[in-house]
């Protein structure tokens, strides 16, 4: 799917700004804090229904104002609009009518985002890894959502029972509640680890494209899963749970290692390897939704200022790789306009470039 058109009104820094788009690719040029990447979050507000920076959907209101609004006009004649007043809930359309859940919008329009922040599924906590592989499969699948929906539910009562301080939890309501934990855990369980054997591969082959196959790296999934049926292990430390007041075992605790040649990559790479080992990552679920898609789609791509800390090399063959057939709709943000047109006009590639300063978007 295409982003046409978009219009902006008091969406973080952004006044008001209405885009007429290339279908290929954007690029988004201006100093930090110009208001350039809150472009992209608009972008990806309107596929996700929230902001990818922001936690609070109030928040990303301008400043001084009352209210954000947010308009994306796609190929298909989709018309998608989000709007929000201070105190009041944000309303989600499509074609002008409201959807009732807003799970029903997510994966119509998918969307790939890659930032600096995006080093934090090297450096960070395991949860930063489940919510990566959460994102790309809930987008493909709804079962997947109700399942975890479903299974995060049975985990907070569990906690909410071990954590009891005057009396036994009730024995019978703990074995109810393990019992759908391990149900829906068996098929995150499923979906995850068929997710990783299917991402490897392109992650692998998109790493060694970039960096001249000069480092080899690989993905690991561990569950609790691996160690037998998951109800047998979850009841198997009930004892330690009820020791420290929470569920020890479950999907709630997989994790996605990631290696540099056998070893983690949060101990052995350098910052260039990091950076490559997520843009290979991100893009790498770029073509896992594309191929997923029985319609022949291809998901919007964001490239939010990934240059930075990266050798000359590295960021020609990225744009060379991005700017191909294999890939759609491009949004790029940087700060050094000459070298990335540069690049741009040596490979003849469609592309707008649009100077973004003080919230203010221009051609």
């Amino acid at each position: 799917m295409i982003l046409e058109r978009l219009s902006i009104i008091n969406y973080k820094n952004i006044e008001e700004a209405t885009l007429k788009l290339s279908p290929k690719i954007n690029c988004f040029i201006g100093h930090n804090g110009a208001g350039k990447t809150n472009v992209l979050d608009a972008v990806y507000f309107l596929s996700f229904c929230h902001s990818a920076y922001t936690p609070q959907d109030s928040l990303v209101i301008r400043h001084g104002e009352e209210f954000f609004v947010l308009e994306g006009s796609y190929s298909d004649d989709v018309q998608i609009y989000c709007g929000m007043k201070r105190g009041t809930k944000k309303h989600f359309k499509r074609n002008k009518k409201e959807y009732k859940r807003l799970s029903e919008h997510i994966g119509l329009i998918p969307i790939v985002m890659v930032s600096p922040s995006d080093t934090y599924l090297i450096e960070g906590s395991s949860e930063e890894r489940r919510r990566l592989m959460d994102v790309v499969i809930s987008q493909l699948d709804r079962s997947y959502i109700e399942a975890l929906n479903r299974y995060n539910k049975a985990l907070q009562q569990r906690n909410a029972l071990l954590k009891l301080e005057d009396a036994e939890p009730d024995p019978e309501l703990l074995d109810l509640w393990e019992e759908q934990m391990a149900r829906e855990g068996e098929i995150i369980y499923q979906k995850r680890s068929d997710f990783t054997e299917r991402l490897t591969p392109i992650f692998e082959q998109f790493y060694a494209t970039i960096s001249d196959g000069r480092e080899h790296v690989a993905l690991r999934y561990v569950s609790h899963c691996q160690r037998g049926p998951l109800l047998d292990v979850i009841r198997r430390d009930r004892h330690k749970d009820l020791a420290v007041g929470y569920s020890l075992h479950g999907v709630h605790r997989d994790d996605l290692e990631m290696l540099l040649d056998g070893h983690p990559m949060r101990r052995e790479g350098s910052q260039g390897q990091l950076k490559t080992f997520v843009i290979a990552l991100k893009l790498a679920q770029f073509e896992f939704l594309k191929r997923a898609d029985a319609g022949g789609g291809k998901p919007l791509l964001l490239l939010d200022d990934i240059f930075d800390k990266l050798d000359a090399n590295r960021v020609e063959q990225i744009v060379q790789l991005v700017a191909g057939d294999q890939f759609g709709q491009i949004f790029i943000t940087d700060t050094n306009r000459d070298h990335l047109d540069q690049i741009l006009r040596r490979g003849h590639f469609d592309y707008q470039l649009y100077h973004v300063e003080n919230g203010e978007i221009n051609v």
